[in-house]
């Protein structure tokens, strides 16, 4: 079974980073040869540099409608910027009270995400909303929970782009600094809000609702469908992340093997 495995903004104060040193050769008057002057920068001005790299990222992304639409040049060009990005967290270690919360996609260019976007681009019957990863492990040292969310609809049937949930659970753990192995385990449907077109289908607004129409109402809100994720092996499908850049409000991945990556940032937290 295919899974939809994207992995695991606004400026914000961030972690601090090293200050820059820049050497620059001055001459010495009585001997008259070149020393190096080493010339230091605040962490401000870091964090100001930092901040600018976060902004111009997402002004490149900005018009691609997620990663649907990018021509080759567009491609090179964010992936200059999330490397920009990503130099300044090089070699630190993900923090997990840092990664626990909600993140919104951005961007990302996996083709089992961008699948999703080109069906919904095609096809007037199916719309994709928000896609969101929901991390739980704030209290963990080594590994937790992570629930990928899409949000999508069916128009006239669903409520417009948030008309139902489907939602990728998987656990896991922390196999390096930076990588993830993720352990996929269950696909759930659910969050059903059903368009009000059809609710006047189902039970008439100008009539009192019948107890037959209200349970039917009840069962679709309340309805959920959950399916173990397991492969013709009958084992568990897994995959690793190398997440490449976290801060409180960007997290950058990149799925191991050339899955594709990914630009989420903060979002409100989401209650399932």
């Amino acid at each position: 079974m295919d899974v939809i495995a994207f992995p695991v903004c606004s400026a914000a104060v961030i972690r601090a980073v090293p200050f820059k040193k820049s050497l620059v050769p001055t001459p010495n008057s009585s001997t008259n040869v070149h020393h190096q002057k080493v010339v230091h920068y605040s962490a401000t001005d870091a964090e100001t540099e930092l901040e600018d790299k976060k902004y111009e990222l997402l002004g490149v992304i900005r018009d691609t409608q997620r990663g649907l639409v990018t021509t080759a040049d567009q491609r090179s060009v964010i992936e200059e910027a999330l490397v920009s990005v990503e130099a300044f967290d090089a070699g630190e270690a993900i923090d997990l009270g840092e990664l626990d919360g909600t993140w919104r996609l951005q961007y990302t260019s996996a083709p089992d995400v961008l699948i999703l976007f080109e069906s919904a681009a095609r096809l007037p019957f199916f719309q994709v909303g928000q896609i969101f990863q929901k991390f739980e492990c704030r209290d963990e040292s080594n590994g937790g929970v992570v629930r990928n969310i899409v949000k999508w609809s069916i128009p006239s049937l669903l409520e417009e782009q948030e008309g139902a949930t489907l939602l990728v659970s998987a656990k896991f753990s922390v196999v390096s600094s930076r990588n993830i192995y993720l352990q996929f385990e269950e696909i759930a449907l659910n969050n059903i809000n059903i368009s009000e077109e059809l609710q006047a289908l189902i039970a008439p607004a100008i009539l009192p609702r019948s107890f037959i129409s209200f349970q039917i109402l009840q069962f679709i809100r309340a309805f959920k469908a959950e399916f173990p994720v397991r492969n013709p092996g009958r084992t568990s499908v897994g995959g690793l992340y190398y997440l490449s850049y976290l801060d409180k409000n960007m997290l950058l991945g990149r799925a191991v093997g050339g899955g594709g990556v990914f630009v989420f940032t903060r979002a409100q937290a989401i209650v399932l």
